[in-house]
């Protein structure tokens, strides 16, 4: 297999991370590589480890192993330094400031990177990044509505676009679609299209409909082990999830439920 480096692409490598509760591990030895330009899924039932490993990741929970960035170990990062280093994430809610217009809640985002003591004086001018970003997510016309009255889909967009203020090149987004239109979806898969290609982009995803549609990469958790990884049709025929899941994850992947 090519390595990354060759590849010429960023890449977020995982190795050996293992992240332990009191003695039950909930993310076990986990190795990954995660590659820019490829929108990488990360499924398995509930308590499989996924947002536990994302977490991690993240600074959110300590952990053991390594995960190395441009030469870097997030585990030994505090979670502001690993914004700062091109790290972003969304949750499963999403956490806008609702009270705040779009255009508001981006200007705040894109903070993470200004100077500390130009944060308490006023703009002038709306930043070109923000710009870019209203237009990226399709709320241009919306930029003066507060946030709470965006609808779901939107307020996810608006987590994403929050993401790229921060000039974050990996992003790891918590089931982005669950309760979202199929137009929403469809559009947010095409959003990820687009905007993935200069980023390593892991979503965490039950619906799989929209794995299906817009996964490059599926890696199956279990017990907090990566139990298989490669393309949809390869984790379909992995004899290891039909295994481990009875045939219910091989038969949802096949009706896409």
């Amino acid at each position: 297999m090519t390595a990354p480096d060759e590849l010429g692409v960023d890449y977020l490598e995982v190795r050996g991370l293992t992240v332990d509760f009191d003695g039950f591990k909930a993310v076990d030895d986990v190795d990954l590589t995660l590659l820019q330009g490829r929108l990488h899924f990360l499924i398995g039932p509930n308590g499989a480890g996924k947002t536990t490993l994302v977490d991690a990741l993240t600074g959110l929970v300590p952990a053991t192993g390594l995960a190395r960035y441009r030469n870097r170990d997030l585990l030994a990062l505090k979670s502001h330094q690993i914004v700062r280093a091109g790290i972003g994430r969304t949750f499963q809610t999403a956490t806008v400031f609702e009270q705040l217009s779009v255009l508001q809640n981006l200007d705040i985002a894109g903070g993470v990177h200004r100077k500390a003591w130009r944060m308490p004086f006023a703009r002038r001018g709306v930043p070109d990044y923000v710009e870019h970003a209203l237009e990226t997510i399709g709320l241009t016309d919306l930029r003066d509505r507060p946030a709470g009255i965006l609808a779901h889909g939107q307020k996810q967009w608006l987590e994403i676009g929050m993401l790229l203020v921060q000039d974050a090149k990996v992003m790891f987004l918590d089931e982005t679609v669950a309760g979202m239109s199929q137009e929403e979806r469809e559009a947010t898969g095409e959003l990820l299209r687009r905007i993935g290609q200069e980023r390593t982009t892991v979503i965490i995803e039950h619906d799989m409909n929209f794995v299906r549609s817009f996964a490059d990469v599926v890696t199956v958790m279990h017990a907090g082990k990566v139990l298989a990884e490669g393309s949809l049709a390869e984790i379909q025929a992995d004899a290891r999830v039909q295994e481990v899941y009875l045939g219910r994850a091989a038969t949802a992947i096949e009706e896409g439920v």
